[in-house]
């Protein structure tokens, strides 16, 4: 009768090490699969509440869009709208008269949301509108320090307007978010008031799709945001 092999208890620790290393790379990888489950879910949630019946059209979601904190929002330009023509010659209007402002600056502005989300090229034509230096930090690279910064302008700008009683429909976050819209309606009120040489497309309007996180769940508003009316 033949002796059963005997396992060396370093063999045993090393098949038990094994083991426990494939449970824990198991459990890591359903771990993950169960949280991008979450987020593929909130993305759907989101999809389906923006790209509701009475949506003309489907919106481009982003991940960052949908993941809300509870009474968060966030709005969204309709495709639709970016398309019309007056609203791409408003938009070309505003770059061209800021870069003309801004050559003796070198700056060249490309893309609103990216170029005035820190408050840095707004500073500068801030300053060559009313002609004076402001009192900010010339760059700042935290979060925390554009939007004070971004703050200081923005009170500025306010200064500026308020005797005119323009409606201010932009804040901190929403120009740091950089909203299209926000920002428009910024660079619109500054070109009005200092009288700027440029002829605005009138009536131009988009429509827009806010989405705001109640109780867990993702509602959203489709409204008209008026940009200009008349040059007079």
């Amino acid at each position: 009768m033949s002796a059963t092999p005997v396992r060396s208890p370093t063999l045993q620790r090393n098949k038990m090490k094994k083991d426990e290393s494939f449970l824990g790379k198991l459990g890591g990888t359903l771990v993950r699969k169960k949280k991008a489950k979450e987020v593929s879910d909130l993305q759907d949630e989101g999809r389906n509440a923006i790209n509701a019946p009475m949506s003309p059209s489907t919106i481009d979601i982003h991940p960052e869009d949908t993941l809300l904190e509870e009474n968060e929002e966030r709005t969204m330009i309709d495709p639709n709208s970016k398309e019309e023509a007056k609203f791409k010659e408003l938009i070309k209007v505003l770059i061209d008269w800021i870069n003309e402002v801004l050559v003796e600056e070198r700056i060249i502005v490309k893309n609103l949301e990216e170029d005035f989300y820190d408050g840095q090229v707004l500073q500068k034509l801030l300053e060559k509108l009313a002609g004076r230096k402001l009192n900010v930090a010339e760059v700042t690279q935290s979060e925390i320090g554009q939007k004070q910064k971004l703050q200081t302008i923005l009170d500025d700008v306010q200064e500026f307007l308020r005797p005119q009683g323009w409606a201010i429909r932009w804040n901190v976050d929403s120009i740091h978010g950089k909203n299209l819209v926000a920002i428009l309606h910024l660079l619109v009120a500054l070109a009005m008031h200092f009288r700027a040489p440029i002829r605005l497309p009138e009536h131009v309007s988009v429509q827009v799709v806010v989405v705001k996180k109640r109780e867990g769940l993702l509602q959203t508003n489709h409204v008209t945001e008026e940009l200009t009316t008349t040059t007079e």
